[in-house]
């Protein structure tokens, strides 16, 4: 009996061994239906057009995306699929991720250089405003200064002039006023004599 429980337990100890062969053939069988599958719904959604994502094709195949992050090769063949144009109706032009990132690109330093001007308008706006509000408010100086200016030397070059007749004819008036008296004098001289 023990020589017959001896070839039964190494025929049980050869048989897992033999089961582990045939579980992954059928991993691998697996595997490469779900990869067919992939393949046939990018072919597919090339043909029809339509938006090609990881997730898109994930879902048209039955399949888990992670599927396609085990296997680069079919992520490489989504993402190389995604680059290229798509094939419409020919209606309008073909929009490719690269072109799209060159507007994208565009988009951005267009924003970038009109932020740069409203922020340079803004400044212009605030300095007029301020100036504006200066001089409304009787604070600052006023806005013809020059012409102001030019006024006030006139006008003391006008006094410096009045002051300049002023003091002549107070000369004047002084030497009529001694010749005055001395006449007086010499009349009342005459007179007393």
């Amino acid at each position: 009996m023990n020589t017959t429980a001896e070839p039964q337990h190494a025929a049980k100890a050869a048989s897992p061994d033999m089961r582990a062969q045939p579980m992954p053939d059928g991993r691998n069988a697996d595997s490469a239906r779900r990869r067919q599958r992939v393949i046939t719904a990018l072919d597919r959604a090339a043909a029809d057009g339509t938006e090609i994502s990881a997730a898109g094709i994930a879902r048209a195949a039955g399949v888990d995306r992670t599927f396609l992050y085990r296997h680069r090769d079919l992520l490489e063949k989504i993402h190389a699929l995604q680059a290229e144009p798509v094939t419409g109706d020919g209606t309008g032009p073909a929009v490719t991720r690269a072109s799209l990132q060159a507007d994208l690109l565009a988009a951005h330093e267009r924003a970038v250089r009109l932020s740069t001007r409203i922020q340079h308008l803004e400044k212009r706006l605030s300095e007029a405003l301020g100036d504006q509000a200066w001089r409304e408010s009787g604070l600052g100086a006023p806005a013809d200064i020059d012409a102001l200016s030019q006024k006030i030397t006139s006008l003391e070059q006008q006094v410096t002039d009045l002051r300049l007749q002023l003091e002549e004819r107070d000369d004047d008036l002084a030497a009529s006023r001694a010749t005055n008296r001395e006449l007086m004098t010499q009349l009342n001289n005459k007179t007393r004599r």
